[in-house]
């Protein structure tokens, strides 16, 4: 069969695409198909693509919250990403970043969807774990390098974090019970872990890759906002007054910033200097 000649190709193709346009928002939504793009099954047709368009994303939804998902349990965790999905169509080609405006969505929600305000807190890092291992790499920065420099040179130093460092924001102690519902496998058979309430506790979560490794750990308040100076660009002598600052003394100001550069640069916490940006 001969193709169609130009003129005639040029309105066809576009037709189409718009019949197609119409078909992906009829799945999407409530909408009826184009008239005649589905004739053979018709109304109940577009449903079981409707229904395989729900399935794929409340799919890559409990990928990327897995400990959320096995804390509210399937039948909740589905009614959940359902209204999400409602509320937030997916926008962006790949399903891998479908899901990200979830936690705010579930401060949002009543009690029906979020029956506690921690599972809030457990969205946030998952999300931040995944985040963090999808990040780019970047080699760490080795100790030898700070080594090498002149004493006059670390009050301008500015030290960079790894792409996928993040620190987030958490109402509730939530450590435990993430740790322990990350560690159930529920396809062993093994029963859910019976766990209390996580109580209500400020604070911020670090979340890292180091290699191919995800990690997290709670912060104290000192490193907090050592983390946020440095995470605004700001050099190693405003590291040190806000140091000063927070613990009320001048000479105990340098020591703990060298501290916890020490245990930022065994955590592989830090990257090495950008070499195109020099």
């Amino acid at each position: 069969m001969s193709a169609l000649p130009t003129p005639l190709a040029a309105p066809f193709t576009a037709s189409f695409s718009v019949q197609l346009q119409a078909l992906a928002t009829a799945i999407r939504t409530a909408q009826p198909p184009p008239a005649g793009l589905l004739v053979d099954e018709g109304a109940r047709g577009i449903e079981v693509y409707r229904h395989a368009y729900r399935a794929r994303l409340l799919a890559a939804l409990r990928d990327n919250y897995t400990v959320l998902a096995r804390a509210l349990g399937d039948e909740a965790f589905d009614a959940l990403g359902l209204a999400y999905l409602a509320a937030h169509p997916s926008r962006t080609p790949s399903i891998r970043w479908f899901g990200a405006a979830l936690a705010d969505f579930m401060a949002g929600s009543g009690q029906d969807l979020v029956p506690h305000a921690a599972l809030v807190d457990m969205a946030r890092m998952d999300w931040a774990l995944r985040q963090a291992f999808d990040a780019a790499d970047a080699p760490p920065l080795q100790g030898a390098a700070l080594a090498a420099l002149a004493p006059e040179d670390w009050a301008g130093l500015v030290l960079r974090l790894q792409p996928g460092a993040q620190r987030v924001a958490l109402a509730h102690a939530i450590e435990p019970a993430w740790r322990a519902l990350r560690a159930w496998e529920p396809e062993s058979g093994a029963p859910q872990p019976e766990l209390d309430a996580p109580a209500p506790h400020m604070h911020e979560l670090l979340v890292w890759r180091p290699g191919l490794e995800t990690r997290w750990r709670s912060l104290e308040s000192l490193e907090a906002a050592l983390l946020a100076a440095v995470a605004d660009g700001q050099p190693f002598a405003a590291l040190c007054e806000r140091a000063a600052a927070q613990l009320g003394d001048a000479e105990a100001a340098a020591p703990a910033v060298v501290a916890a550069l020490q245990r930022w640069l065994v955590e592989e916490l830090l990257a090495a200097p950008d070499q195109r940006a020099s």
